[in-house]
Protein backbone atom coordinates (compact mmCIF):
# COMPACT_ATOMS: atom_id res chain seq x y z
CA UNK A 1 0.00 0.00 0.00
CA UNK A 2 2.65 2.52 1.07
CA UNK A 3 0.08 5.26 1.45
CA UNK A 4 0.93 8.92 1.71
CA UNK A 5 -0.32 10.36 4.95
CA UNK A 6 -1.28 13.97 5.34
CA UNK A 7 -1.39 13.93 9.12
CA UNK A 8 -0.11 16.56 11.48
CA UNK A 9 1.14 14.42 14.32
CA UNK A 10 1.38 17.51 16.50
CA UNK A 11 -2.36 18.21 16.26
CA UNK A 12 -4.53 16.24 18.68
CA UNK A 13 -7.58 16.76 16.46
CA UNK A 14 -5.96 14.60 13.78
CA UNK A 15 -5.58 11.68 16.19
CA UNK A 16 -7.47 8.47 15.61
CA UNK A 17 -7.29 4.86 14.60
CA UNK A 18 -6.06 4.06 11.11
CA UNK A 19 -5.51 0.89 9.10
CA UNK A 20 -2.36 0.60 7.00
CA UNK A 21 0.05 -2.05 5.73
CA UNK A 22 3.21 -3.16 7.53
CA UNK A 23 5.41 -1.23 5.10
CA UNK A 24 3.71 2.00 6.24
CA UNK A 25 4.72 1.57 9.89
CA UNK A 26 8.35 2.65 9.63
CA UNK A 27 7.65 5.93 7.77
CA UNK A 28 4.87 6.67 10.26
CA UNK A 29 7.18 6.01 13.19
CA UNK A 30 9.83 8.29 11.73
CA UNK A 31 7.40 11.12 11.00
CA UNK A 32 5.78 10.93 14.43
CA UNK A 33 9.14 10.67 16.18
CA UNK A 34 10.38 13.77 14.40
CA UNK A 35 7.38 15.63 15.82
CA UNK A 36 8.18 14.47 19.35
CA UNK A 37 5.62 11.72 19.80
CA UNK A 38 6.43 8.64 21.81
CA UNK A 39 6.48 5.70 19.38
CA UNK A 40 5.27 2.36 20.78
CA UNK A 41 5.37 -0.75 18.60
CA UNK A 42 3.34 -3.86 19.31
CA UNK A 43 3.79 -7.00 17.24
CA UNK A 44 0.61 -9.08 17.09
CA UNK A 45 2.14 -11.87 14.99
CA UNK A 46 1.05 -15.31 16.11
CA UNK A 47 -1.50 -13.84 18.51
CA UNK A 48 -2.70 -16.42 21.02
CA UNK A 49 -4.84 -14.72 23.68
CA UNK A 50 -5.33 -11.52 25.61
CA UNK A 51 -2.77 -12.57 28.24
CA UNK A 52 -0.12 -12.57 25.51
CA UNK A 53 -1.45 -9.20 24.33
CA UNK A 54 -1.05 -7.78 27.83
CA UNK A 55 2.54 -9.12 27.87
CA UNK A 56 3.31 -7.39 24.57
CA UNK A 57 1.62 -4.16 25.64
CA UNK A 58 3.43 -4.19 28.98
CA UNK A 59 6.73 -4.33 27.14
CA UNK A 60 5.89 -1.85 24.36
CA UNK A 61 4.25 0.72 26.63
CA UNK A 62 6.42 0.05 29.66
CA UNK A 63 3.26 -0.39 31.69
CA UNK A 64 3.73 -0.01 35.46
CA UNK A 65 4.38 -3.13 37.52
CA UNK A 66 0.95 -2.78 39.13
CA UNK A 67 -0.82 -3.02 35.74
CA UNK A 68 -3.86 -5.23 36.40
CA UNK A 69 -3.53 -7.33 33.19
CA UNK A 70 -7.21 -7.08 32.26
CA UNK A 71 -9.30 -4.99 29.86
CA UNK A 72 -10.37 -2.44 32.49
CA UNK A 73 -6.78 -1.90 33.58
CA UNK A 74 -5.74 -1.48 29.96
CA UNK A 75 -8.48 1.13 29.42
CA UNK A 76 -7.27 3.02 32.50
CA UNK A 77 -3.66 2.83 31.35
CA UNK A 78 -4.48 4.12 27.87
CA UNK A 79 -5.94 7.25 29.47
CA UNK A 80 -2.90 7.83 31.66
CA UNK A 81 0.50 7.06 30.08
CA UNK A 82 2.11 9.57 32.46
CA UNK A 83 5.13 7.30 32.92
CA UNK A 84 6.04 7.69 29.23
CA UNK A 85 6.64 11.46 29.53
CA UNK A 86 5.75 12.61 26.02
CA UNK A 87 3.75 15.33 24.34
CA UNK A 88 1.84 12.71 22.36
CA UNK A 89 1.75 9.04 21.45
CA UNK A 90 1.65 6.79 18.42
CA UNK A 91 0.88 3.09 18.77
CA UNK A 92 1.87 0.87 15.87
CA UNK A 93 0.34 -2.60 15.81
CA UNK A 94 1.97 -4.89 13.26
CA UNK A 95 0.32 -8.13 12.06
CA UNK A 96 -3.09 -7.05 13.35
CA UNK A 97 -4.73 -9.61 11.07
CA UNK A 98 -3.28 -12.39 13.24
CA UNK A 99 -5.17 -11.07 16.24
CA UNK A 100 -8.35 -10.42 14.29
CA UNK A 101 -8.30 -13.92 12.76
CA UNK A 102 -7.51 -15.66 16.04
CA UNK A 103 -9.98 -13.83 18.29
CA UNK A 104 -12.23 -11.19 16.79
CA UNK A 105 -13.77 -10.43 20.20
CA UNK A 106 -10.35 -9.51 21.62
CA UNK A 107 -9.62 -7.42 18.53
CA UNK A 108 -12.92 -5.57 18.89
CA UNK A 109 -12.33 -5.02 22.61
CA UNK A 110 -8.90 -3.56 21.91
CA UNK A 111 -10.40 -1.27 19.25
CA UNK A 112 -13.09 -0.09 21.68
CA UNK A 113 -10.51 0.70 24.36
CA UNK A 114 -8.32 2.56 21.89
CA UNK A 115 -11.28 4.53 20.50
CA UNK A 116 -12.07 5.70 24.03
CA UNK A 117 -8.41 6.62 24.50
CA UNK A 118 -8.41 8.65 21.28
CA UNK A 119 -11.43 10.61 22.55
CA UNK A 120 -9.78 11.15 25.93
CA UNK A 121 -6.51 12.42 24.46
CA UNK A 122 -8.31 14.69 21.99
CA UNK A 123 -10.13 16.34 24.90
CA UNK A 124 -6.79 16.63 26.72
CA UNK A 125 -5.37 18.23 23.55
CA UNK A 126 -2.59 15.64 23.28
CA UNK A 127 -1.84 13.77 20.03
CA UNK A 128 -2.76 10.08 20.16
CA UNK A 129 -2.55 7.99 17.01
CA UNK A 130 -3.08 4.26 16.54
CA UNK A 131 -2.15 2.36 13.38
CA UNK A 132 -3.06 -1.26 12.74
CA UNK A 133 -1.10 -2.96 9.96
CA UNK A 134 -3.16 -5.36 7.89
CA UNK A 135 -2.15 -7.30 4.79
CA UNK A 136 -2.71 -5.66 1.40
CA UNK A 137 -5.47 -8.21 0.72
CA UNK A 138 -7.58 -6.74 3.54
CA UNK A 139 -7.75 -3.48 1.64
CA UNK A 140 -8.54 -5.24 -1.62
CA UNK A 141 -11.51 -6.93 0.08
CA UNK A 142 -12.72 -3.61 1.49
CA UNK A 143 -12.63 -2.03 -1.97
CA UNK A 144 -14.66 -4.85 -3.51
Amino acid sequence: MSAQFDLDFGDAEHGGIFFVTSEDLEPLAEAAGMQGLRVCRVNLAEYTDHDALFDRLTQALQLPTDFGRNWDALADSMRDLSWLKASGYILLFDHAQDMRDRNEDDFDMLLDILEEAVDYWQEANAPFFVFFALPESAFDEADA
